[in-house]
């Protein structure tokens, strides 16, 4: 059964880190990516409003089985992540959470670390913070070229997928 991965994250600031990290993802049979747009695609569904993200959102979710929360500097505060955490957690879909920061962008520059956005909510049930319950890795220091796929896969049997 392939597994299917939303990447959440900022897309002004991350959008190259997370290309980097998407392509290593696909390389392999058996795995999709979704929630992964191009400047183009995303400039237009900003025009469209609110509303239109987060059906575009909702629609990229169905199917997935894991939302991996690409961690960057601006990923904390921003809204349609958190909305995209939000909506994978009420949907049981595997969540866990990866720092960028470390990992070069197009002019070989690493990025201020961020908070972690699963510190924005509570779980209703237990009242546990999110980054209690589910992981977070950093892509440079944790391996992720050699433990992405585990990761992934690790979150995707929790949450039965």
């Amino acid at each position: 059964m392939s597994i299917r991965v939303f990447f959440s994250y900022d897309y002004e600031r991350d959008f190259w880190r997370v290309s980097e990290i998407k392509s290593h993802w696909v390389k392999k049979p058996g795995r999709e990516s979704a929630g992964h747009i191009d400047e183009d695609f995303w400039e237009s569904l900003k025009r469209q409003g609110d509303g239109e993200i987060k059906k575009w959102i909702r629609n990229q979710l169905l199917g997935t089985s894991v939302t991996v929360v690409m961690i960057g500097f601006e990923t904390h505060g921003n809204d349609y992540v958190n909305y995209e955490i939000l909506q994978s957690q009420e949907r049981n879909i595997g969540l866990l959470g990866v720092y960028i920061h470390n990992l070069e962008d197009s002019y070989d520059k690493k990025d201020f670390k961020g908070k972690n956005p699963f510190d924005n909510f509570r779980d209703k049930d237990s009242g546990l913070l999110f980054s209690q319950i589910y992981p977070t890795y950093d892509w440079v220091e944790d391996e992720g070229y050699d433990n992405f796929g585990n990761w992934v896969e690790t979150a995707a049997t929790l949450a039965g997928k």
